[in-house]
């Protein structure tokens, strides 16, 4: 398969790597060309922000969630019928599981896909030992797979002379720079930037930034780097599991759940279920025939009021979940299902009383990266899911975090309890990447047909 691609990286997070890839892609989109995204690792809020420009979903690709191949067919999956798809990196471009290797890198990735690299290097400050920084990075790896280089926060004074010296000194391809933009500027909070909505003039924002970057970058070099990448070797992805008749699943979505792996609702879909979206802060109550529900993650704490208020639709949810209806929840949507959590503001709002206790907000990340599931007891009906790639990102913690699976940090000797699993439920802090272990979505969903007959033969 023939799949123009670049990947952009960075040497440390705050590089600029989104602002620049959303520019980027402003850009590729105003030459009308079909661009396909993707992030690397597990951030639900970048390829928000990635959406907002190209019109579509952006998606994950994370090589410690799925093996080699796997990352290759989700990949193939989602770029195979676009003109040039754009990778963005995570953290610096070295940086993997542990803190200690390289997998799961921005590297890994690019070497996992064979993706031509652009390192973005944050300029300020530098001049010459831009030369020895870069150096740094080419060596570092002899397969490093960087091939060009983009200058961020730098004069358009100094750069046709930085770009004469990096090219003669290096050999490695400048393909231009980006000037300090300050009214382009994305905006964070404590679970990374904040969301696209928040953004006054967002649009505006990036059409700004693309007319910047049409000027300051060389896109047609960027082009012709992505149409050098290697073809491809077709991987065939597909459900290990079929349902034998659909299932209605309802999925909350609004301001306070939002976090979702868009490949993870393919999946479901194509295991035969069929989505319905609802909002805890603004619909009164389920919608009709469900069986099942996902309560994935987001910003409940900045909604505890709004969702303490909508007294109908929580108690919908705990009548539906204890009658036996199949659930499955992670971070956000576990907090919601508790008996009361703290808000921003440090009130306690009663929640869908699902999950005895309280949840409270934390000085700091409680828990934080990557970890691996081994399930301890029975759940959705499974003694033997087998080990789960997952994350955990959150400041909040639980009175109780459950005890049916536990977490292993990788390169670690930490690890803890979590998850509450019964025969229709699992919920937990960690979020779960289906490709990752297609067995969790195939338990919940023959729940839910189980549940969707029993309901129907009353």
């Amino acid at each position: 398969m023939k799949i123009p691609r670049i990947l952009l990286a960075a040497g440390a997070s705050g590089s600029g790597k989104t602002l620049i890839t959303c520019g980027l892609l402003q850009a590729l989109v105003n030459r009308g060309l079909k661009t396909a995204s993707f992030k690397c690792g597990p951030d639900y809020i970048d390829p928000m922000f990635h959406s907002r420009v190209i019109g579509t979903k952006s998606r994950n690709l994370d090589t410690f969630f799925t093996s080699q191949e796997t990352t290759r067919g989700i990949f193939q999956k989602n770029a195979s019928d676009c003109d040039i798809s754009v990778m963005e990196g995570v953290m610096g471009y070295y940086d993997g599981v542990g803190g200690t290797t390289t997998k799961a890198s921005a590297y890994d990735l690019a070497e996992t896909t064979r993706t031509p690299v652009v390192l973005i290097v944050n300029s300020k400050g530098m001049s010459v030992s831009l030369a020895a920084y870069i150096k740094g990075f080419l060596e570092y790896r002899k397969n490093s797979g960087i091939k060009a280089v983009i200058f961020n926060q730098m004069s358009p004074m100094l750069y046709p002379r930085m770009k004469t010296l990096v090219e003669q000194e290096l050999g490695i391809s400048v393909l231009g720079y980006v000037p300090k933009v300050e009214d382009c500027v994305i905006e964070s909070r404590h679970l990374g930037l904040v969301l696209p909505d928040e953004i006054p003039e967002l649009k505006n924002r990036l059409l700004k930034l693309a007319e910047v970057l049409e000027k300051s970058l060389d896109i047609d070099g960027i082009l012709k780097l992505a149409q050098s990448a290697p073809e491809m070797e077709e991987v065939s992805l597909t459900a290990e599991y079929i349902l034998e008749q659909p299932v209605r699943l309802g999925v909350a979505e609004d301001e306070a759940f939002c976090f979702f792996y868009e490949d993870n609702f393919n999946l479901l879909k194509e295991m035969g279920a069929e989505l319905v979206r609802f909002s805890p802060i603004h619909d009164k109550k389920l919608p009709e025939n469900l069986d099942g529900i996902l309560l994935y993650g987001g910003y409940p704490e900045m909604n505890g009021k709004e969702l303490e208020q909508n007294q109908s639709i929580k108690t919908g949810i705990r009548d539906a979940l204890n009658g036996g209806m199949p659930c499955m929840a992670e971070c956000g949507g576990f907090m919601y299902l508790h008996e009361e959590m703290e808000d921003m503001e440090g009130r306690f709002c009663k929640m869908a009383g699902v999950i005895p206790g309280k949840v409270f907000r934390t000085p700091r990340l409680s828990r934080f990266g990557y970890i691996m599931l081994t399930q301890q007891n029975p759940v959705l009906g499974e003694k033997a899911l087998g080990r789960i790639p997952a994350h955990e990102f959150h400041y909040f913690d639980s009175e109780t975090c459950g005890t049916d699976f536990r977490a292993e940090k990788p390169e670690s000797i930490r690890g803890w309890d979590c998850i509450h699993g019964t025969d229709t439920l699992m919920a937990g802090f960690p979020h779960l990447y289906y490709y990752g272990n297609q067995k969790v979505p195939e338990a919940f969903l023959k729940k839910c047909l189980e549940y969707k007959k029993q309901r129907h033969s009353r």
